[in-house]
């Protein structure tokens, strides 16, 4: 993997979309959480489950639906939202979407 520290980049360019397919790329792993980029084709997304960390997600291109608490959020590119800790949540792809995914882990 190449290291991407004190480098800039363009974070949406760092995947590509994959036709019925989701793509990721892990660009930075710390003891206490991890930033990774997202693709996802259009219908693709991620089941519902809980995770142990805080998780804050940023649209980078295209449009998706994120539901938290079986609560749907509509989010486009440029918008945030943030995922607390053990709340069920998913998401699914209205079209091709990029995300930044940043986890924290709680205390």
């Amino acid at each position: 993997m190449e290291n991407l520290t004190a480098k800039a980049i363009e974070l949406s360019q760092l995947v590509s979309y994959s036709e019925g397919a989701v793509v990721s790329r892990e660009i930075l792993r710390k003891e206490h959480g991890t930033v990774t980029v997202f693709a996802f084709d259009a219908g693709q997304g991620l089941s519902e489950h809980t995770a142990p960390f805080d998780a804050m997600v940023t649209i980078l291109d295209g449009e998706a639906v994120i539901n938290i608490s079986r609560k749907p959020h509509e989010l486009k590119k440029g918008e945030t939202i943030i995922m607390p800790a053990g709340e069920p949540h998913s998401l699914m792809a209205k079209n091709k979407f990029k995300m930044l995914l940043t986890m924290i882990k709680s205390n």
